[in-house]
């Protein structure tokens, strides 16, 4: 969102698809999203990886997504490509931020 803000479009809509097609390729490969129901420091950092996804992490849960088959043989990349999605929006969202305020352009 902060590079369509600063009318960046292009890279905000290439960012935006990408960010979306891990997401949609990590459900339909049946992935799951981390929990903190084990509290274990690296499902933690998982959890937090997944949260980064923002709103389409909320919108996949609401839609009963993400839960996860562990006998499905794409289950292990599809959790891996969720957490990297929102691992990649983590550092899009710093990317934003260093272009605001003028390290990047």
């Amino acid at each position: 969102m902060g590079h369509f803000v600063q009318k960046k479009y292009l890279k905000g809509i290439v960012f935006l698809v990408g960010i979306l097609l891990l997401l949609i390729l990590g459900v339909i490969m049946k992935g799951k999203f981390y929990t903190t129901e084990q509290f274990h420091p690296l499902l933690i950092l998982g959890f937090l990886g997944d949260l980064g996804s923002g709103i389409f992490y909320f919108i996949i849960k609401l839609l009963g997504l993400g839960k996860g088959h562990i006998e499905a043989i794409t289950f292990h990349y599809g959790t891996t490509y969720l957490v990297i999605a929102g691992l990649l929006n983590y550092l899009v969202a710093l990317n934003a931020f260093d272009i605001a305020v003028g390290k990047r352009k």
